[in-house]
């Protein structure tokens, strides 16, 4: 049997009602937590140029919707523009395992795939589910990252697998739409290096547009590749993802959505801790003047968000949430990180760009036995008065292990849903995500009213 099989096997067999209570109840705060940042991102550029290529597509057949409005377009496109919009701000949610991950970016795939098949909220449920599931049991099994490859090739599969489930696929096509899938989605990390431009939104919409489309093209006969994982030429062998043969799938209400973070601040999630650890500190500093600081932190951190050049001086806001040196002197300068921190005008603030001057984040092996368990980030300041302060945090609020309540993800929606939505419409979107397993209908939770921006 092949690995591919296996996965069509598990979602086959995957019921709504083998969900517990507490990942349904997962999901509902997924789904606030992903049209939030949709609803923080929705007057971007980016999100601007995603909606207009996918509303540039009419089908009379078509009943997947782009988010925020009626427009009906095909559930490839939907995916690639909802995703986009969910992915802009760097605000949803995260897992890190072997290798590191955006779950929630699988439910715009599930959304767009109910839709065109006028599924239920409990069916969207299941599919979230099996997305999260696929994706990150994958990042358990072996890094992409190691070889410079993208997370988002996981995410390929996924989509994938959660359409496949929608559509009613038999096993065998589920396995065609998982080698139609995997086959040719197979994407490099210079996406996320150097200054970091638009398609970081993009690229796992995108691969969520194609494995929503490989489903589809399996659906109506099209097949896929054989041993998609362990072939001679296989991703297994030409990925070095060797791990992958020992996938292990949830079972008995073992789910990875519950293992998920939400995230607390709009920052690469390797930052989260170093910017807890920031904002507690800064009380201690008022008055004083930061000689140095010191970021003792872990290989992923340093390597990703902590190293090159560019996140000395980032031009963009995507080097920028990516730049730990910037996201900590922000934090230490304004007393918090929100989504006004990484307005242009503030990448070239001088007070800002001193205190990068005085930053030195430096890999310790110590603290690399803590991760992907925590992310550990030690910060040391040194003022120009002799005051020296110490603050290790290794999981920020957030984390699966410090979790948001729902009270904190309900905030969190309403500050970015403030001036994009009118109150009603917000009080609307928080009563059908909170029933999302009710209704029959899931459109109406995704066709809201924007203000002008």
């Amino acid at each position: 049997m092949t690995i591919a099989r296996r996965m069509a096997q598990w979602a086959s067999a995957l019921r709504y009602q083998q969900l517990p209570v507490k990942t349904v109840h997962e999901v509902k705060r997924r789904v606030i937590d992903s049209i939030a940042t949709t609803l923080g991102a929705y007057h971007s550029h980016p999100a601007k140029i995603v909606r207009e290529k996918a509303m540039s597509v009419s089908d009379p057949k078509a009943k997947a919707t782009v988010w925020g409005t009626s427009h009906r377009t095909l559930p490839e496109l939907a995916a690639f523009a909802n995703g986009a919009m969910v992915r802009y701000l760097d605000y949803n949610d995260t897992y890190l395992s072997l290798e590191p991950a955006h779950p929630s970016d699988n439910l715009s795939a599930a959304v767009a795939v109910t839709q065109q098949t006028g599924k239920t909220g409990r069916d969207l449920i299941l599919a979230t589910v099996i997305g999260y599931e696929i994706q990150c049991r994958l990042c358990d099994a072996a890094s992409l990252r190691a070889g410079g490859w993208d997370h988002v090739t996981y995410g390929a599969l996924s989509s994938a697998t959660l359409a496949a489930k929608l559509w009613d696929l038999s096993e065998d096509q589920m396995e065609h739409a998982l080698g139609l899938a995997g086959v040719c989605n197979i994407t490099t990390r210079q996406t996320r290096t150097g200054q970091i431009s638009d398609w970081k939104a993009c690229a796992f919409s995108n691969a969520a547009r194609n494995g929503v489309f490989a489903a589809d093209l399996a659906r109506r006969g099209l097949t896929g590749p054989n041993e998609l994982f362990e072939g001679p030429k296989g991703l297994m062998k030409q990925l070095n993802i060797l791990g992958v043969k020992n996938l292990i799938l949830g079972r008995d209400g073992d789910f990875m959505i519950d293992k998920t973070y939400i995230k607390y601040w709009p920052a690469e999630y390797h930052s989260q801790s170093a910017i807890d650890a920031c904002l507690q500190l800064r009380p201690k500093l008022a008055g004083k003047k930061i000689q140095s600081i010191n970021i003792n932190s872990f290989e992923a951190a340093v390597s990703i968000i902590g190293s090159e050049p560019e996140k000395l001086r980032p031009t963009s806001r995507e080097t920028a949430d990516h730049s730990m040196f910037y996201c900590c002197a922000a934090a230490l300068v304004d007393g918090d990180v929100t989504l006004a921190t990484f307005d242009e005008h503030r990448l070239t603030d001088p007070k800002l760009l001193d205190l990068i001057d005085r930053t030195k984040i430096i890999e310790d092996p110590k603290l690399n036995e803590g991760y992907p368990e925590g992310i550990p980030n030690d910060i040391a300041i040194s003022c120009a008065d002799g005051t020296k302060l110490n603050k290790r945090v290794d999981f920020p609020r957030g984390h699966a292990k410090n979790p948001m309540t729902d009270e904190e993800v309900v905030a969190k929606f309403h500050r970015m849903a403030q001036g994009v939505v009118s109150d009603k419409s917000a009080a609307t979107i928080l009563d059908h995500s909170w029933n999302l397993d009710k209704l029959t209908d899931v459109t109406p939770l995704f066709t809201f009213d924007i203000t002008e921006g």
